[in-house]
């Protein structure tokens, strides 16, 4: 029997709002270049009213990944929480405009603002992020109903939301749900900072709620601290089915089941680097829930993530299916 989803995502529903700024403009309003910082609600109004030009977007990892889904033609839905507000009612609506189901209405009043990052592109292509987290960190079990998670065949998981307990427990019932029904679930680590922050917490999800994770280098090296990554490979592999480990200009290593692939990728100065972990994760998604290879499944990170960093912004700008077929990877 068929899943309404192929994929569902739960992870921080975050509206992109870019505008270009000369580096005398960060001096001036004390934004500090080619960082990400966080701020709270005041700033996050002063630098909102601040930018000219505005151009929005809906972002956030999963969601990026969750695009990257669509435009390869998966069913897709997204678990996240939005205000009733001008932001959270584009954000709902770009979400259902690229395919992928908003599952949770806008919140009504009495909620936080929708969560925004306010990205100033200087000349030279540096982004300076500044990010309110507003509602998105409120997300918790609340928010996931089961049968959405149940009705999906795999289930992708944002580690950003490890931060609080309540993410955590959004986290589990998701998986436990999407498991329960025969599914597999997994997660993106999103950051190293976060598995220093919660690394007993991240091993136990692993362990006993995951089918497989995705991290990059610095992040899978977090979880055991070998000092080796080839043996922090082999420790996540002995606790978790499915490892996959980015190496930016080194391509990808992939232990299934206790057998290693590792896949080389051609290496490209990017345009703008923002969104590559999350079409990476896109492409390889789409091979593991399309039955590909390992190395194939591979193949198709590397080619969404190319795509992805050859221009500015978070989400694919061609037809990924098409790219796919150019490299042989799709019939």
């Amino acid at each position: 029997m068929s899943k309404t989803y192929q994929v569902a995502g739960i992870g921080n529903a975050i509206v992109d709002v870019l505008t270009r700024a000369e580096d005398s403009f960060l001096d001036n309003m004390g934004i500090e270049k080619g960082i990400m910082q966080l701020v709270e609600r005041e700033r996050a109004e002063v630098l909102y009213g601040a930018m000219e030009g505005r151009v929005q977007a809906p972002g956030g990892s999963v969601a990026n990944t969750l695009a990257g889904l669509g435009n390869l033609g998966l069913r897709t839905a997204f678990v996240g929480r939005v205000k009733d507000d001008g932001l959270g009612r584009f954000y709902a609506e770009e979400m259902e405009k690229i395919g992928t189901a908003f599952v949770n209405p806008p919140k009504a009043e009495g909620e936080l603002p929708t969560s925004r990052s306010m990205i100033f592109v200087s000349p030279d292509g540096e982004r300076s992020m500044n990010t309110y987290l507003g509602i998105s960190a409120e997300l918790g079990p609340d928010d996931v109903d089961e049968s959405v998670a149940a009705d999906a065949e795999v289930v992708f998981l944002e580690g950003y939301l490890f931060d609080k307990d309540k993410g955590k427990d959004a986290f589990q019932k998701m998986a436990r749900a999407c498991r329960n029904a025969g599914g597999r679930a997994g997660i993106a680590i999103s950051d190293p900072f976060c598995v220093e922050r919660h690394r007993e917490d991240f091993l136990r999800l692993i362990e006993h709620d995951l089918d497989y994770v995705i991290g990059n280098e610095a992040e899978i090296r977090a979880l055991y601290q070998n000092d080796d990554l080839d043996a922090d490979l082999a420790a996540v592999a002995a606790i978790c089915p499915l490892v996959i480990c980015t190496r930016s200009g080194h391509g990808c290593s992939i232990i299934r089941d206790g057998v290693r692939t590792d896949v080389p990728v051609e290496h490209i100065t990017p345009v703008d680097a923002t969104g590559a972990g999350d079409q990476f994760a896109a492409g390889f998604l789409y091979g593991l829930v399309t039955g590909a290879d390992m190395e194939i499944a591979g193949k198709m990170g590397h080619a969404a993530a190319r795509e992805v960093i050859s221009h500015m912004g978070p989400r694919p700008e061609t037809s990924l299916p098409d790219l796919f077929r150019q490299h042989g990877l799709m019939s």
